[in-house]
């Protein structure tokens, strides 16, 4: 492998933009080539089977690409494809980051939010990594079904997204908690909305940050980071174009960014 060639993202629609900004914030010189499945989002409903069949089929495609590391932009890619990725390819694969270190250092009363799909939080894996570091912590995880669909139809601002966010806000303010974790990449289009509904304090974390810094730490590790030159980003999805370049408006200079729609076998 050689440092010119691209980062791999992948994520199950558009949320992993949001990482794809962290990721290029953290390593600007760097060549990413992110691949959106938006024609068959969201993963989140789908049998364990369905969603490892179509993560087979994306980094299958990114790998013909010559990519030199993945990144599992997606917290349900993440907690079921990444042994899969890791155990098919040769490049590193990055996972999300539950952004454990970040919350720890954020709370005060150990009370911690979690908001994210219902798949994420039933697994129970935020909780658990969580609590392994410190068993005194406690972990409310509430799963925001609402979001997605109204982030995806462009609705920021809309009444029902307010609602949805006064819904969600309320259940965890009634468990006092200070801190609250952001689980599911969608989510940090509308952190500043979650902020202004939560108030002062409580901090709103988005592990995107950490998740970057892993990419880059492997990067480096590996001799690999490229330090020179001006970073580019080429953006794929397998559906609509237009709707997808519309969400990346919100969290990307798109004059660093090209898009392309593409199939997947």
């Amino acid at each position: 492998m050689v440092t010119n060639q691209p980062i791999g993202v992948i994520d199950s629609g558009v949320g992993g933009l949001s990482v794809l900004r962290a990721l290029q914030q953290t390593m600007p010189h760097e060549t990413f080539l992110y691949l959106g499945d938006t024609a068959r989002a969201p993963y989140g409903t789908r049998s364990r089977e369905t969603i490892t069949a179509f993560v087979a089929q994306m980094t299958d495609w990114l790998e013909q690409k010559g990519i030199k590391q993945l990144v599992a932009a997606c917290n349900t890619i993440t907690v079921l494809g990444t042994d899969v990725i890791r155990g098919a390819h040769t490049f590193p694969v990055i996972g999300m980051s539950k952004g454990v270190d970040l919350v720890l250092q954020a709370t005060k009363n150990k009370h911690i939010g979690l908001m994210a799909t219902d798949f994420t939080v039933g697994t129970g894996a935020h909780r658990k990594e969580i609590q392994a570091a410190d068993p005194a912590a406690e972990v409310f995880g509430v799963g925001c079904t609402k979001f997605v669909p109204l982030i995806e139809g462009n609705r920021f601002g809309s009444p029902e997204l307010k609602e949805a966010i006064h819904e969600y806000a309320e259940a965890l303010q009634a468990k006092q908690v200070d801190t609250v974790i952001l689980g599911c990449t969608h989510y940090p289009f509308v952190k500043s909305y979650l902020e202004e509904a939560f108030g002062p304090g409580v901090t709103v974390i988005d592990p995107a940050a950490a998740t970057a810094l892993q990419a880059k730490a492997d990067l480096e590790a590996r001799n690999l980071l490229q330090t020179e030159g001006p970073g580019h980003s080429t953006i794929c999805f397998t559906g609509d174009i237009q709707k997808g370049k519309l969400l990346a408006e919100r969290m990307l200079n798109l004059e660093t960014c090209d898009f392309q729609q593409i199939k997947l076998n």
